[in-house]
This record gives structure tokens, C-alpha cells and sequence, in this order.
């Protein structure tokens, strides 16, 4: 076991905290990939030879020191690869290392009984397709011809999937800087499957990277929406804005936008996160004036939507959707 993922126990409001724990990690390898807004894996070949210890050990060692230094817990998958690492992380519990033998018997076992949508890139639909033809774990996917799944979802998705079915995991840890971004979470107090409770949750996180962007006077030019569901699988979908923005309204419709078309159908979500990347100053930004007055209006009354909120704390000004929730 040489990869680890690491997911940092941070508070909604600590994501700046971040840089700090990936330099941290940085002390046992220069190998690290930042996973916005609490992950990163980190490869840990050079580190088991320097440090004369094996990966399980350095990640007690971790733990240790993130306590220690920064007062924040983790919860760590260790595998052989970036994959297993990840899927071992699903399993983790904070103060816990969950651990992925490299032998193929090993990964094999662990990987069985899974089901289809726990495999990192594997979307509910692709998941709902395989499920309604019997290959709803990844032990009969990998047992599935390869021409059968090549006949369900495409010939490269079936190569690809089958491989990672049985284990192969061709994946490898970039080293990347904390990107430029900023992330808004909604967890639900129990799994969800009202969408009208789903799309506030949206609108929710929608206003606040708006009000955020707007007081750091930034715009963004990527949305990114990752939904959670209840048995720890995640759907993530990017969209690129028209042009950068930090306008509440533009993002909401966004968001709206991927959400839909995930055709999500009575599915029990966890939580639902909102993340704008891309980030460039506002005075740089260009706008593309409408001669719309509703437009017009709608960004005065954020304006001083804003200011009311810098002076009488952030929730002095809410959307009508959001009167009297919890969102």
C-alpha cells in the first residue's frame, strides 16, 4: 500500500485551512494532490524507503501530527493506487485507516461485493443501466464479457469499467496547488428525496459563493455541482458560465441547470456541494450589458442585499425560497 487519501474532518467555514494541512503532508512526500475542500492523496513510495516505515504507519504518523499542529482529525484509505485509496476512504471513519491489500486476491474481495456507483467516475446513470441488466456489484461486472459491457455503455466506458472492476488501476497522484476556488456544502439531516428540498439546498449554496465571490471581489468562471448520496457514491458535473460572474442569480440558474439534468429520479441524497473555480478578479471581468432592466435591478438589489448583510450579519437578507428554512 503506497497511496493515500486523506479527508481532513474541517469545519464548513475552515477551507482556507487547507494549504496549511497539504504542507503538512508535503513533510513525508512531495507527491501530493490537492482534493478540494478537505482531501488530497498523497504517493508514499519515496516516504516507506526514507522513513524505514510502510504506509499504514506514516498514516498514524499523519494523524498525529494534523491533531497535534492543527487540531483537525482525519479519516484515511490506503490501496496500492489512487483508486483503491479512495474507495478504502469510503469505508474510513475519522482516527481510522482503512487499508486496501495490494495482492489480487485482496482487492478482489474487497472490491466484490460493492456496488457499481462506489466506483470513483461511475454516474447513477451508468450505475442504473448495468443495474437493470444484473450487474449491480462490481464482482459481476467483473465477471460480465467484456462485449456485453462494451454493448451497455460503449466500447471504451466497458474496457475501462471492467478493468476497474477487477482491480487495475492505472491512476496516478498529479501534484497540484489547492486550486482557486471556493466550495458551499448542504448536508441534510436525514437522506433526502424531495427535490424541492434538493433545489433549496442549491439555491442555498448558490447565494452564499454569490455574497462570497461579491466580498472577496472575485468572479468564477466554472460551477461545479457534487451531489452525495446515500450509500457514499457522488455524482460531480462541471459547467463552464457564459461568462465569469459572481452574480447570486446567474449561479443559481447554474446549478438549477446540471441538476436537472442529472434526471435524478427519487434518489436519497446526503448532501449536496457547490463549488466556484476559475476564480479572477471582478475589475477584470467583462459584462455583457443586456439593456435588460430586470437584469439591472435584480444587481442593485444584490448590491444592497449585500451591504445589509455586511452590517447585520448573513442571513439580514434571503431569497423568498429560503424564508423559514434551514438551508
Amino acid at each position: 500500500m503506497t497511496i493515500l487519501c486523506v479527508r481532513f474532518q474541517l469545519p464548513a467555514t475552515s477551507e482556507a485551512d487547507l494549504p496549511h494541512l497539504l504542507g503538512m503532508l508535503e513533510e513525508f512526500t512531495p507527491v501530493v494532490q490537492a482534493l478540494p475542500p478537505d482531501g488530497a492523496l498523497a504517493d508514499l513510495r519515496g516516504a516507506e524507503r526514507y522513513f524505514g516505515r510502510d504506509a499504514v504507519e506514516l498514516a498514524s504518523v499523519i494523524r498525529v501530527r494534523s491533531l497535534a499542529l492543527h487540531g483537525v482529525d482525519c479519516a484515511i484509505g490506503a490501496g496500492p493506487g489512487p483508486m483503491l485509496a479512495r474507495m478504502a476512504l469510503d469505508d474510513a471513519a475519522p482516527g481510522v485507516t482503512r487499508t486496501v491489500p495490494g495482492e489480487p486476491d485482496a482487492i478482489a474481495e474487497f472490491l466484490a461485493d460493492k456496488p457499481v456507483a462506489a466506483l470513483p467516475g461511475v454516474g447513477t446513470a451508468t450505475a442504473r443501466t448495468l443495474g437493470d441488466y444484473g450487474l449491480d456489484t462490481l464482482g459481476r461486472v467483473a465477471a460480465a464479457p467484456l462485449s456485453t459491457l462494451q454493448r451497455l455503455i460503449g466500447a471504451k466506458a466497458g474496457r475501462e469499467l471492467r478493468e476497474k472492476a477487477n482491480g487495475v488501476d492505472r491512476g496516478r497522484v498529479v501534484p497540484n496547488a489547492v486550486s482557486r476556488s471556493l466550495a458551499a456544502e448542504r448536508p441534510f439531516g436525514r437522506d433526502e428525496l424531495d427535490p424541492d428540498r434538493h433545489r433549496r439546498a442549491l439555491l442555498s449554496a448558490a447565494e452564499e459563493l454569490g455574497a462570497r465571490l461579491r466580498a472577496l471581489e472575485k468572479v468564477c468562471r466554472t460551477l461545479t455541482l457534487t451531489v452525495r448520496y446515500a450509500d457514499r457514491s457522488a455524482t460531480t458535473r462541471s459547467r463552464t458560465l457564459t461568462e465569469p460572474t459572481a452574480h447570486s442569480p446567474a449561479l443559481t440558474r447554474t446549478a438549477y441547470g446540471m441538476y436537472e439534468a442529472l434526471g435524478l429520479q427519487r434518489a436519497r441524497v446526503r448532501a449536496i456541494a457547490l463549488r466556484a473555480e476559475g476564480l479572477d478578479p471582478a475589475d477584470q471581468a467583462s459584462h455583457q450589458l443586456t439593456f435588460d432592466p430586470v437584469d439591472e435591478k435584480a444587481r442593485r438589489i444584490e448590491e444592497v442585499a449585500d451591504r445589509a448583510r455586511a452590517k447585520f450579519g448573513p442571513r439580514a437578507v434571503m431569497p423568498g425560497g429560503l424564508g423559514g428554512a434551514a438551508a
